[in-house]
């Protein structure tokens, strides 16, 4: 039986991946700041300090692969040096551990705001539509500038030791009664334009962890947008587009045929992930 640890376990996106692997016959190890939650599916669990790399050596001593969700989330609730400061020296000691314990194979959550659209305090435009891993990172706050520097931390570490890290550029994480909140914004389209009205249902995202670490592609360091095949509004991408981003010229692909305005195509390319929950199975 192959064995996960999963950092972050007890997180939004956590708890759905720990089920996730469960069901698929892993054994689990889960880590989090805080206690565990009960039926989690765990076969053993952990208080931790990542930021601790003796501790991080403990955490992954018995795995075979490692999922490393553990993170501020945002950039709201923290002063931007603890975020960087965090976000960065928990992954960098995840995947040192990982590396001289011969773990061969690490997904790490990423997210799209390391593109910079989300939270910059000066607003602007993608470069093009639709937005895939070939655009700039453009940070301008320590959380999106944390996710991109933990992309080059697995660059690193696939550069020394050959390690496989899958890097996944998670889109607003939303759990399945989350939607009706959502759906009744959609009158307002400018709602979740910073964020490209994109989504990703949490138990798509939990698969695509776990199809990141079942992946028997050649090791390599990928960044991956995880994000679904439509978006959060009712509106037509033409309308979003011509209200909110007119000043982009570049559009890479007909708008007749645009269902979303960030591509997953990559995903489905690396890992065979392709996402199966849509707002729209709400209104069904």
């Amino acid at each position: 039986m192959k064995t996960v640890v999963i950092t972050g376990a007890e997180g939004k996106l956590g708890r759905y991946v720990v089920k996730e692997f469960a069901e698929h016959g892993y054994r689990v190890f889960g880590t989090d700041m805080r206690p565990p939650s009960g039926g989690r599916g765990y076969s053993r669990y952990m208080q931790a300090d990542l930021g601790s790399l003796g501790e991080v050596y403990g955490l992954l001593a018995d795995a075979d692969s490692v999922v490393h969700l553990a993170a501020v989330p945002n950039p709201i609730n923290f002063s931007p040096e603890r975020i960087f400061s965090n976000n960065v020296m928990s992954t960098y000691n995840v995947l040192e551990a990982a590396s001289k314990l011969g773990i061969n194979k690490a997904v790490i959550g990423s997210s799209e705001s390391a593109y910079g659209f989300c939270w910059a305090k000066t607003p602007f435009a993608p470069d093009f539509f639709p937005v895939d891993e070939t655009h700039p990172l453009l940070a301008q706050e320590s959380y999106g500038l944390s996710k991109g520097v933990n992309e080059q931390i697995g660059d690193m570490f696939y550069r020394r030791v050959g390690m496989s890290v899958y890097a996944l550029r998670f889109s607003h994480v939303l759990e399945p009664d989350e939607y009706e909140h959502i759906i009744a914004g959609f009158e307002h389209t400018g709602r979740h334009h910073r964020i490209l009205w994109s989504y990703i249902d949490a138990r798509d995202a939990a698969e695509a962890c776990r199809l990141a670490v079942e992946s028997e592609k050649p090791a390599e360091s990928v960044a991956l947008n995880i994000t679904a095949s439509d978006m959060m509004s009712d509106a037509s991408p033409e309308l979003l587009l011509s209200r909110h981003y007119a000043e982009v010229k570049d559009i890479r692909k007909p708008v007749s045929e645009l269902t979303a305005l960030v591509s997953n195509r990559l995903a489905e390319d690396k890992i065979g992930w392709t996402p199966r929950h849509s707002w729209r199975d709400t209104l069904k």
